[in-house]
């Protein structure tokens, strides 16, 4: 089968004209309410009868602006996925990033998740876009690392509450654990532990199936279709992941973190990642925080390997993630990510 005769995906009753109008105007309209979301947000919070300065005002905001955010982005990112994948099936997919391209395919993914600015939680929707085109395992897991703990935002802000040097040599670490853990993770051949639902998404006998020459208008089916398959299994654990991360992000005292995180005890490292998993928030969001616990004395490695708990390894992260990931991986991935950020935080510990 090649990239131009592949299978024509089921027809949904729409005429053609209807397809090349309604998807950049869904498109448009996707664009225009994402950058309303914030000001939307603040008015949904608006009409509830607390304060909005109040923990309870911060866990309303912050789940009234995720929820969408995160939605939006899979619905985007799994269209976009589902035509590429038109034109590209799994078994071409899988030799460009075979052997020497696979090895590339780390650093890479990488560091395009560096240039993403997302939060854990926003980068789930395109490691299943990822995973559903049966991109290398441990590809996709290096953009997930990088994407939350070296994104833009973060280092920006770290840039101006440190200097360049200490958030250069926090750009190096994070790249380097996300590039790292991903090859650990891909050579240790755990595709078998990927749930049921997305090892069958391009499961089936296709050599026996008629091959057709594609339009365009098949493509977009394809997406649509994709998003209709992906984004119908994972919407309530995202409103779940994100309805306990919005919980923690308005109800955690800081004080409680600045006691643990004061001194530089051997037990302060494992301590402060233990306790920034459970938290969720963005690079932007945990910077404020970072800036209090090193004012406070707390030590920069340990303060460090918070950060980079919080942003890399959220609990409403792994609840969105079961839904395409069993617990043994998960597991194994928050093995091998925290070690990572356990090596991080003594080293910084130790040379400043």
């Amino acid at each position: 089968m090649t990239a131009e005769t592949q299978v024509a995906p089921p027809h949904h009753g729409l005429a053609d004209w209807l397809w090349y109008l309604g998807v950049p105007v869904a498109a448009l309209l996707l664009y225009l309410v994402y950058g309303q979301l914030i000001p939307i947000s603040e008015w949904v919070t608006s009409l509830f009868p607390v304060a909005r300065d109040s923990h309870t005002g911060e866990a309303i905001a912050f789940f009234v602006y995720d929820v969408p955010k995160v939605l939006l982005l899979l619905t985007g990112i799994v269209f976009v996925t589902g035509v590429l994948r038109s034109w590209f099936s799994p078994e071409k997919t899988r030799a460009i990033l075979a052997g020497k391209r696979e090895i590339a395919g780390y650093p890479l993914a990488a560091l395009l998740g560096v240039l993403t600015p997302f939060c854990s939680c926003s980068s789930v929707p395109l490691f299943i876009g990822f995973v559903s085109a049966e991109i290398p395992l441990g590809v996709t897991f290096s953009f997930l690392i990088a994407g939350p703990m070296v994104g833009p935002v973060g280092l920006g802000l770290l840039y101006g509450l440190v200097g360049w040097q200490i958030a250069t040599i926090y750009l190096v670490f994070g790249f380097t654990i996300a590039t790292v853990a991903g090859f650990v993770l891909g050579r240790m051949g755990l595709e078998r532990y990927l749930q049921d639902w997305v090892r069958e998404l391009n499961a089936g006998p296709v050599g026996d199936l008629p091959e057709v020459r594609l339009t365009l208008v098949d493509r977009l089916k394809t997406g649509a279709e994709q998003v209709r398959e992906i984004v119908g299994k994972v919407w309530i654990w995202v409103l779940v992941g994100i309805g306990i991360g919005a919980a923690i992000h308005g109800y955690v005292p800081e004080a409680v973190m600045l006691r643990i995180m004061g001194g530089e005890a051997w037990w302060s490292v494992p301590a402060a990642v233990v306790v920034g998993v459970p938290m969720y928030t963005n690079a932007a969001g945990v910077i404020p925080i970072v800036e209090a616990l090193l004012g406070k004395g707390a030590a920069l490695g340990t303060t460090l390997a918070f950060m980079m708990s919080v942003i890399a390894l959220s609990l409403p992260e792994m609840i969105i993630l079961k839904q395409v990931l069993q617990l043994r991986l998960i597991a194994i991935f928050l093995a091998v990510v925290a070690a990572g950020i356990l090596a991080t935080g003594y080293l910084f510990n130790a040379i400043l």
